[in-house]
């Protein structure tokens, strides 16, 4: 049985900072936005393709488009499944090699190639984008073009590029964002020529049709093992590995996602990915680039819901006049069209960044993720809330009574599970927050640790006297200020001058923050996500401006139209920047914190009278498997109810 892992908090944040990259070898626009610096050469001009990739991304989307074309998303919507033949359809076309490169049978495309795949094939089911987004971006192709062996890689790559589909195994049933607490282990075996691993695995996306894993278990340190969380390449029909259920969830109806049993699995040394303990950092690695595939299909919906949003607005008549020219409705079209030209020009910043490979981008990706799961389920609801009775309906019951079939409601559903996957909106906030923080805990860092010598805080103290003494000060005033500053970008000139003197208000409600909470900063996630959103946000508005400005100069058709969206996307991000800094130090949360601690010692279960738990017949249950003494599997079966054990 695998044994649960107990650490402390200090043990799981001291797993987790060993994980993080820690150096900055390449300039990042976003650390430097909470620094309070915008550094707009950056991004400036809007980075791009060139004509030999724009041409073989149109190439390779015009015959995705031909196939998809031929794929029904209501089909997996109605069987829950996606059909063999669109699997087998998508394989042939090379949509599972993608990101592989032509040496090993993949296609070889940009990230920006790969994103704007993601939003045809998201358009016809989201199931489908995350089938080839978990194979691809955090499944085997990525750790092994990242950490692999030249050997790894000429085994494992083609299979993938053919269509082998492979699946990331690091979640378990009591182990979700806090992998110090890893249960799954990897226990040398044959004098170091191999591993066996045992363990159970949650939410293992792609797990139940994978051919290929990859896999995170913990190797016991021992003489000749440095030991640690690590990676494996494993064999999906390897003996001992039971795919032991296929969950079910609100959305995303058509994915394969399952519980997965490794018990004595027997994976050779060769398949190790990088050096033992070095799992956490490839994982982290990944998902850099790898999260840029939720703000891809983030950005798809958008562009869907405002078709919807124009069509129907438009068509439907209420008191007199159209839909949309009533102003309660005008503002969520707006909300929706100004937005999505932000989505898409995040995905496109982001993603072109990456394919660069001249910026570290890890913040942006993480913000990319975030902002745009946030704002994607923002502009699904308020498209349900259009449609009105019908955003509400499902598409089968409107096509049963002869209506159009519009999937409202399925999209909101669908959409939800971004602010979960691949981090959490709070994780992410957490993990960005440290970030953004990084150069005052290099300057000051003993000075907030509490287990710091008075001997270690004096010299963090002189450290951080010489730092402060030349930040703080450019803090004060800058170009922002300058009435025709950036004035090359005409009308939005006036928002990047909004930017830069945010920016510097945000480095100064950091070190604020921080000179009040110091060790106890930590603590308050609440304020440091707040910092984070008011950072995404002026992300977004600096995408948007450049990518403007970009259109202008290149003379797209649609230039003034891209200066208008991204006008008022500015102007609405504004509103919400400027609640953010008001909330950093106006707001509930001590009161909800000492609420909250009321809440769980049952000082208002009188609250919960009145109402039915239906759960509580079944559950809810934890289940807990361990071998029988003769090592055949699944022999014994521990029920938990968790109503009465934690």
């Amino acid at each position: 049985m695998t044994e649960k892992t107990h650490v402390t908090e200090e043990q799981a944040r001291a797993v987790a900072e060993e994980a993080r990259e820690a150096g900055w070898e390449k300039p990042s626009f976003a650390k430097e936005l909470f620094l309070g610096r915008l550094t707009l050469d950056l991004v400036h001009p809007f980075p791009r393709p060139t004509p030999d990739e724009d041409a073989r991304t149109e190439e390779f989307l015009t015959s995705l488009r031909n196939l998809c074309r031929t794929m029904d998303g209501a089909v997996i919507e109605r069987d829950a499944k996606i059909p063999d033949e669109f699997v087998k359809g998508l394989a042939e076309l090379g949509c599972f090699g993608m990101k592989i490169p032509p040496e090993y049978g993949g296609l070889g495309l940009s990230q920006v190639a790969y994103n704007r795949a993601l939003m045809v094939v998201a358009g016809i089911h989201p199931s489908i984008g995350a089938l080839l987004s978990a194979h691809q971006s955090i499944g085997v192709p990525e750790p092994l073009k990242l950490a692999g062996t030249p050997e790894q890689k000429k085994k494992f790559l083609p299979r993938c590029a053919r269509g082998a589909i492979s699946a990331f195994l690091l979640t378990e049933p009591d182990v979700g964002s806090d992998p110090a607490r890893l249960a799954s282990t990897a226990t040398p075996i044959d004098d170091g020529d191999a591993y066996e691993l045992d363990g159970v695995k949650l939410w293992t996306t792609n797990g139940v049709v994978a051919e290929l894993l990859v896999v995170m278990a913990r190797v016991p340190r021992s003489d000749g093992h440095r030991g640690g969380i690590s990676a494996f390449v494993v064999e999906a029909d390897s003996p001992g590995i039971t795919v032991e259920r296929r969950n079910s969830f609100m959305g995303l109806r058509g994915i394969e996602n399952g519980v997965t049993r490794l018990y004595k699995v027997r994976v050779p040394k060769e398949n190790l990915i990088g050096r033992e303990g070095d799992g956490l950092k490839i994982a982290l690695t990944t998902l850099n680039a790898g999260r840029l595939a939720i703000p891809a299909m983030c950005a798809g919906a958008g562009k869907w819901a405002v078709k919807i949003a124009r069509e129907w607005s438009a068509a439907r008549v209420q008191w007199g006049k159209p839909l949309g020219e009533h102003a309660a409705v005008a503002a969520k079209i707006s909300m929706i069209a100004a937005t999505t030209y932000a989505l898409e020009s995040v995905v496109e910043l982001s993603g072109q960044m990456n394919d660069e490979q001249r910026n570290d981008i890890r913040i942006e990706a993480a913000l990319a993720k975030l902002w745009s799961s946030e704002m994607a389920c923002k502009i699904a609801d308020d498209l349900v809330q259009i449609r009105g009775g019908r955003g509400y309906e499902t598409a089968a019951s409107l096509a049963a009574r002869g209506e159009r079939a519009v999937p409202a409601e399925q999209v909101l559903r669908d959409l939800r599970i971004n602010r979960i996957f691949e981090g959490s909106s709070e994780i992410m906030r957490l993990l960005v927050a440290r970030e953004a923080v990084d150069a005052h805990l290099r300057a000051a860092g003993d000075l907030a640790d509490p287990r710091a010598t008075r001997e270690a805080k004096a010299r963090a103290a002189a450290k951080a006297s010489g730092f402060y003494a030349k930040w703080l000060p450019k803090l004060v005033a800058g170009k922002g200020q300058i009435p025709n500053a950036y004035g090359e970008f005409g009308l939005l000139a006036q928002h990047l001058r909004y930017i830069e003197r945010a920016s510097r208000k945000l480095a100064r409600s950091t070190f604020y923050g921080m000179a009040r909470w110091q060790a106890a900063l930590e603590q308050r996630q609440n304020f440091l996500g707040r910092i984070v959103d008011i950072g995404a946000e002026l992300f977004a508005m600096s995408a948007c401006c450049v990518r403007a400005e970009r259109q202008r100069s290149d003379g797209h058709p649609g230039a003034d139209a891209a200066f208008e969206l991204a006008d008022v996307f500015c102007q609405q991000a504004r509103l919400r920047v400027e609640a953010l800094f008001d909330t950093l130090w106006t707001n509930t949360d001590d009161v909800d914190r000492r609420l909250t601690q009321g809440v769980l010692e049952g000082r208002y279960t009188w609250l919960e009278n009145g109402v039915l738990d239906q759960s509580e017949g079944t559950g809810p249950w934890i289940t807990e498997w361990s071998p029988g003494p003769s090592g055949e599997e699944n022999v014994a079966r521990r029920i938990i109810d968790t109503r009465h054990s934690v």
